[in-house]
């Protein structure tokens, strides 16, 4: 059985004690006054003894209140010096170790509150993840980057998530970085790395959206050429054409005729070829008023249906809702004249396309031929084009249109094997 030093301490003390006394009685027995007086010189040393024994127990005391005090987290216990030199120097100690404690807790505190109210307010999306790579928190730019919501993501790992951007992320290891075009229209710059908790790594995943300053850097890279051309290319059509009428009006060779005549046309081809180019640079800024867009829908139908008859295709319109948006009627009409002249493209005689108006979206969608993924990162590029006599205008002045209005939009084939181009106002 365990026995305290304290109650080793008091059971010597009395056991000592006891025996002078009995020792004493034995000795002084006969000299009752010579006896008594050491009876009273015993309690005094027994009082001594107790004395001393509490004033050795007092820096116990303090170190286990103190210790009680740091078990607990509270650095606000302090200690007052008693006038007992050994005593005050260990509360002196005490007290410095605290202050420092209290200072560094109060630092890493605010250091803590500080880094979660930059987390909270980066521009960049941020996820952290726990010792075992699950997600523990995602940052507000995260969730509206991501389209997600911190309890739909919390305490998963990145393969276990839907949302395609953070699936491609899954093998990612610290300390690399990746630019990311995951649906051909935004760019992201991903890096992952990692810093250490209590002696452990945690990773953390920090997005960056590119969108908004490529797209401005190629469109001011491609203006600037087309413009160069269109100037080069109109000069030397109207020089030329000026030259070719006259010519034309001084030969009577019907062959010759014939030639000017075609390098004329031919001119003005280009000059239209030039011109929509052109029309891409000079696109205005949208002049909105309030349209019932599912009318638009259903205008567009009427228009392309002949196109659709003629491909002997399936063209469908489900636009009962009324939706009043703010648009730009031209150029919104300009895009579902694109967006269902490129499905009707894409479909062979006897499929169908269909064009959902909502309140919340437009779907245009066709059980055409598939968008292959190689070709779907690149379809929303400045000009690029899968057709052989494709110019790459249709899509790109799409994207200007729509990006200028502010709304979303995708363009993808779906597991089904349906061609979406989606088109959402909220």
């Amino acid at each position: 059985m365990y026995v305290s030093f304290r109650s080793r301490y008091l059971l010597y003390m009395i056991a000592v004690h006891l025996a002078i006394t009995a020792l004493l009685f034995l000795v002084l027995q006969q000299n009752k006054p010579l006896f008594i007086a050491s009876e009273l010189g015993l309690l005094l040393s027994l009082y001594f003894a107790i004395s001393i024994y509490r004033q050795f127990q007092q820096p116990s005391e303090f170190i286990a209140s103190g210790i009680e005090a740091i078990r607990d987290k509270d650095f606000t216990v302090k200690f007052v010096p008693t006038g007992n030199r050994e005593v005050d120097e260990l509360i002196t100690v005490y007290n410095l170790m605290i202050d420092q404690l209290r200072q560094e807790r109060t630092r890493q505190v605010e250091q803590q509150f500080f880094l979660n109210k930059l987390i909270d307010a980066a521009p960049i999306a941020i996820l952290i993840f726990d010792f075992d790579d699950r997600i523990e928190s995602v940052n507000p730019r995260a969730s509206q980057l991501l389209s997600v919501q911190p309890d739909d993501v919390v305490g998963k790992e990145l393969a276990e998530i839907g949302y395609s951007l953070l699936a491609q992320l899954a093998d990612m290891g610290d300390g690399e970085s990746r630019i990311m075009k995951p649906n051909g229209l935004e760019t992201y710059k991903v890096l992952r790395s990692f810093f250490m908790d209590r002696g452990f790594r945690r990773s953390f995943l920090m997005i960056e959206e590119l969108t908004p300053e490529i797209l401005a850097s190629e469109k001011k890279a491609y203006s600037k050429v087309i413009r160069m051309m269109a100037h080069e290319v109109n000069n030397s059509i109207g020089a030329v054409n000026s030259i070719l009428d006259v010519t034309q009006s001084y030969v009577d060779e019907p062959d010759v005729k014939h030639a000017v005549r075609v390098a004329i046309e031919r001119n003005d081809r280009l000059n239209r070829f030039m011109r929509r180019f052109a029309d891409v640079v000079r696109l205005p800024q949208p002049q909105k008023r309030a349209m019932d867009v599912s009318a638009m829908v259903r205008s567009v139908i009427r228009l392309m249906q002949p196109q659709a008859v003629a491909r002997n295709v399936s063209l469908i319109s489900i636009s009962n809702e009324e939706n009043i948006r703010l648009v730009d009627v031209e150029q919104m009409e300009q895009v579902l004249v694109n967006v269902v002249k490129n499905a009707l493209e894409a479909c062979e005689p006897g499929q169908q396309v269909e064009v959902i108006s909502t309140t919340r979206y437009v779907l245009i969608r066709d059980n055409g031929e598939p968008i292959p993924e190689v070709l779907a990162v690149n379809l929303f590029n400045p000009f690029y084009s899968t057709k052989p006599d494709g110019q790459g205008i249709g899509l790109t002045l799409t994207r200007e249109v729509l990006l200028n209005h502010q709304f979303s939009f995708s363009l993808k084939t779906n597991e089904t094997g349906w061609t979406e181009f989606l088109i959402e106002f909220e």
